[in-house]
């Protein structure tokens, strides 16, 4: 069981794969949007590449729980990988993600350069472990 995990913003979309067992999540690469054609074809190649049963979106609501337009931006872009694929789709709340992974590598001491480089994929990682230890508890 592969789980490709998406942290899917304005500018880039964050991704992470679970490794076979689905115990960790790792974080790949970030896809630097080009438009929705370029990026269902990344989406494409990723769901390919890695064989995967399923795919968790993040989804960034505001703090107090409430949706808005990235909600919105984030289940489109769900509902057009459901049109091509047929895969599951999972959304999970991914509120402190970016400020998680952020702490992680400032605690890492990694530069400012090299974490805006990495903090899409960290944040994307970050939310895929939450859901796959969700998993793994539930049963």
């Amino acid at each position: 069981m592969r789980i490709i995990g998406l942290d899917v913003g304005t500018k880039t979309i964050g991704v992470a794969i679970s490794d076979p067992l689905g115990l960790t999540a790792q974080g790949v690469k970030t896809i630097y949007r080009k438009g929705l054609e370029a990026d269902m074809n990344a989406v494409d190649a990723l769901i390919r590449e890695f064989g995967a049963d399923e795919i968790m979106i993040g989804l960034p609501l505001n703090m107090n729980g409430s949706s808005g337009p990235s909600v919105e931006m984030a289940k489109n872009f769900g509902e057009e990988i459901e049109k091509r694929h047929p895969i599951k789709i999972t959304y999970r709340d991914e509120r402190y993600s970016t400020m998680a992974a952020t702490r992680i590598l400032l605690e890492g001491d990694i530069s400012r350069k090299k974490r805006k480089a990495v903090i899409d994929k960290m944040a994307a990682a970050y939310v895929l472990q939450g859901y796959l230890d969700y998993l793994r508890n539930k049963g």
